[in-house]
């Protein structure tokens, strides 16, 4: 080979060299985000998620996944930021080390819907506990997520203040359905039952047939989001930087707007509320 051949052959296998890595930094530069389906299936992330991508040049990945999940796939190692609703499961996450703090993002409320017909009579009710009896003492169908997803966390407390073991009516008025809150409300709905489900998805879901908001209003029904970067001291390959600019950038002013911003129908679905 020539000394100018060799000079070619040197330039183009730099330039490829340098090539591979301007990609491998690209494609690295992405974060793993574990989540809830409330705030991937009302549309929310899809909302947020290409403005902060367009600023930051960073890919945004979102494994929709009930919160108890979400809280033992980020225990696991497997994403870099957790972005969930159980407040006291998320501030455990934290006390145990998985997670560096945790600080409130957004919040909305729970509601319970169901069929026009109401077999238990709990429309217009804002006691939700009596309602939950009512609804027991009836043995009207209730449809839970039976999935350890902040939803089905939330409901099983309620039952417990209400005084009714529900769980112990499971196969029979009381179904589990180990699905997310889609498939639950359609469930709910083919059976003409009742479901406990977050604001946002409920507005989001287009087969509400004939089902509506019954019960809502009682301030037991709150429901606030949190986030929380995963420790990348236990977890070493954690992008704790990346993470870190997401999280800071969802609890900006920029970003708690961009939360607020977002609407279905002219109805707001969340509430930012960082900081307090």
């Amino acid at each position: 080979m020539s000394l100018k051949s060799r000079f070619i052959a040197l330039a183009l296998g730099a330039g490829l060299s340098c090539f591979a890595l301007s990609g491998a930094a690209t494609e690295d530069r992405f974060i793993l985000v574990q989540s809830t389906t409330s705030t991937q299936n009302s549309g929310l992330f899809d909302h947020l998620l290409p403005i902060y991508e367009a600023q930051s040049g960073v890919d945004v990945r979102v494994v929709a996944v009930g919160t108890g999940q979400a809280l033992r796939n980020a225990a696991n190692g497997d994403g870099d930021v957790l972005f969930v609703h159980a407040k006291e499961a998320e501030m455990s996450f934290v006390a145990e080390g998985y997670g560096v703090s945790r600080a409130d993002v957004m919040y909305n409320d729970f509601v319970i819907v169901g069929p026009a017909a109401d077999p238990a009579g709990v429309a217009g009710e804002t006691d939700v506990t009596a309602a939950l009896r009512q609804i027991a003492e009836a043995e009207a169908p209730f449809l839970s997520r039976g999935d350890d997803s902040g939803t089905n966390k939330a409901e099983l407390r309620l039952w417990a203040e209400s005084g009714i073991d529900a769980q112990d009516a499971s196969g029979g008025w009381y179904r589990e359905t180990g699905s997310g809150m889609g498939a639950t409300l359609n469930t709910g709905i083919g059976m003409g039952g009742y479901v406990m489900t977050d604001r946002a998805t409920w507005i989001a879901f287009g087969n509400k047939a004939g089902h509506r908001i019954l019960v809502e209003g009682d301030p037991r029904l709150f429901n606030q989001y949190g986030i929380i970067l995963v420790n990348p001291e236990v977890h070493p390959r954690v992008k704790a930087e990346l993470g870190q600019g997401f999280v800071d950038w969802i609890l900006s002013p920029e970003g708690q707007a961009a939360i607020a911003s977002f609407k279905l129908d002219g109805q707001q679905l969340f509430f930012p509320n960082a900081g307090g």
